[in-house]
């Protein structure tokens, strides 16, 4: 069933698999499998009534060849060191795939946010900020908001790191608030990069994005910016759904009104007339593209069997299981993976870091220009590797492009004792 499939695992198999396709030692295919160091952390706070609470944190530094640490934090309560490892592995080979000067790493925290209030929330952040103060800074590990959390949290984590090193430092974090350093356009760029994709992907295969029929599996923030925007480009999005269930409107639904509704009562179920369908219902709808935008392990090869849709492109990280790729490959349904798909997150966090460094802040239309410029370029290597190596899946025409870049950057490092 899915949910089953070890994510680190998962990741291990996709390296090797790409591996396959390139002339780089055994020695170093593994040494790019595994995390360089991983955190493993007990955090103990404070609740409102004055009782202590500890939980377990993590942060996983997963490969810096090619630059900084980079990736979120999530709050969580099904976090897990291998899930962690996996993340910032996806992290790594997500910066490389993009071209971006970034390697990889990934934190979380295994609790439920919506057990605590924001007072607690702030103290147990705070902790987190100090346990990380070592690890990270604007050239060493650079963190950013991931599932349930946001630029509240960023604020916090900056504001902690600021405090004890007694500096100014926005560059430390990415994904915060405008006031406190943040980038134009990094709230929407998640989505925004899966839109994209979808579109080059389309016009790859001599489809038109418009009038194409479209299903989002999970519909916060990267979901419903990708439906909102795909829908501008003239798709049709018939159905979304979030952990509460789902809804179906073969005529179409209206994104940013399915969003609105789902502010006012957090959950898509009940928007208009449409009809309840359950998720795993909505990943085997009969529909030209489905993003899958919840958590990993979403499809495993039983569910596979039973896609029918054309396209996929991948708005969360690691949503199919290596044998559900498997299963779609053979069944001629593409691909789009999550480390280009989903990587205009990263990217503007990129930006962002790029505008801390130099104190001076771009316009919202300079951010999506360089951002589609980013996507553009890094799905068209994709589309040459697939067709140069003749790959099994654009996953794997992906992991060759990512990887002959970090392999290229550790061997012109030099090896030293």
């Amino acid at each position: 069933m899915a949910g089953q499939a070890n994510p680190f695992e998962s990741l291990q198999e996709q390296i090797d698999d790409a591996a396959a396709f390139l002339d780089a030692p055994q020695g170093v295919v593994t040494r790019l499998k595994n995390p360089e160091r991983v955190l493993e952390t007990n955090l103990t706070f404070e609740l409102d009534d004055g009782s202590l609470e500890t939980v377990r944190a993590y942060r996983s530094q997963f490969n810096g060849d090619r630059g900084p640490y980079k990736g979120g934090i999530r709050y969580h309560p099904g976090v897990t060191r291998d899930e962690v490892k996996a993340l910032s592995g996806w992290m790594a080979y997500k910066c490389a795939v993009v071209d971006i000067p970034y390697g990889g790493g990934k934190g979380g925290i295994a609790i439920d946010p919506a057990d605590y209030s924001e007072a607690e929330l702030e103290r147990l952040t705070r902790a987190f900020a100090t346990e990380l103060r070592p690890l990270i800074g604007e050239d060493r590990d650079i963190p950013a908001p991931d599932v349930n959390t946001g630029q509240r949290e960023m604020n916090w984590i900056k504001d902690t790191y600021e405090t004890l090193e007694n500096t100014t430092a926005p560059g430390v974090i990415t994904g915060k608030a405008l006031d406190s350093g943040g980038s134009e356009g990094r709230v929407e760029a998640t989505g925004r990069s899966v839109a994209l994709a979808a579109r080059e992907a389309f016009d790859w295969l001599d489809r038109d994005v418009a009038g194409a029929t479209i299903a989002v599996q999970g519909y916060g923030n990267a979901g419903s910016v990708a439906a909102a925007l795909l829908d501008d480009l003239g798709a049709d999005v018939v159905a979304v759904s979030d952990s509460s269930g789902g809804i179906h409107a073969p005529d179409g639904l209206d994104p940013r009104a399915v969003k609105n509704h789902k502010a006012e009562t957090r959950s898509v179920s009940g928007y208009g007339d449409a009809e309840p369908i359950t998720n795993e219902e909505l990943l085997t709808l009969d529909v030209d593209l489905l993003v899958p935008a919840a958590l990993e392990n979403a499809i495993d090869s039983d569910l596979a069997a039973d896609v029918r849709a054309d396209v996929v492109v991948e708005a969360a990280n690691g949503p199919l299981t290596p044998d559900a790729d498997d299963v779609l490959a053979d069944k001629d349904v593409y691909v789009v993976p999550d480390i280009l798909a989903n990587a205009g997150g990263v990217t503007v966090s990129y930006f962002e870091w790029v505008q801390n460094r130099q104190r001076f802040y771009w316009t919202e239309e300079r951010v999506n220009e360089e951002l589609e410029r980013v996507i553009v370029d890094a799905f068209d290597r994709l589309v040459d590797s697939y067709e140069t190596n003749e790959a099994p899946n654009l996953r794997t025409a992906a992991y060759v492009v990512a990887i002959d870049r970090i392999v290229d950057a550790y061997d012109q490092a030099g090896n030293w004792p």
